[in-house]
């Protein structure tokens, strides 16, 4: 694969004896901030809103209206 335009400047530099730009950035930039978290009561709420979490397996579904 080719280099980027900033790639190359970066090794142009390094090739004529100037500092390297990249020893001038921070070092929480490698790192991975994301923060992860365990599913809580509501979370795995949402998860089941949805589906059928009631069985509808009794005998008896039937109602009665009176008018």
């Amino acid at each position: 694969m080719a280099y980027s335009k900033a790639n190359k400047k970066r090794r142009k530099l390094i090739r004529e004896g100037r500092i390297n730009p990249e020893i001038n950035r921070s070092p929480f930039s490698r790192l991975n901030l994301r923060t992860r978290k365990t599913k809580n009561k509501k979370d795995q709420m949402y998860r089941t809103k949805h589906k059928n979490r009631y069985s509808h397996n009794s005998e008896n579904d039937s109602f009665f209206i009176f008018t």
